[in-house]
């Protein structure tokens, strides 16, 4: 029977816990950076390059841990031989 818990997290080359955090931390930047956008709506002079910003973290941190799952999913490679 498959965990709910951690199937996901395993798919993605996680442990739970390494998840957890890891989705913690996008959602709660995700988070921030909407209120921010929220905010620099009603009041342009606020949070003017906020969301911005919040959002090229959060591509770059999706970007660094797909990165890190296809490296670890990738089956080790050989060392050659180096008794010649």
């Amino acid at each position: 029977m498959t965990n709910l818990f951690t199937a996901h997290p395993a798919s993605v080359n996680e442990t739970y816990w390494q998840h957890l955090r890891f989705a913690l931390r996008f959602g709660a930047l995700m988070t921030l950076g909407g209120i921010a956008a929220l905010v620099h709506a009603l009041l342009p002079f606020c949070f003017v390059t906020t969301a911005g910003r919040i959002s090229d973290e959060l591509v770059a941190i999706r970007a660094a841990a797909r990165a890190r799952s296809v490296a670890a999913a990738r089956p080790a490679m050989a060392r050659p031989d180096r008794s010649a």
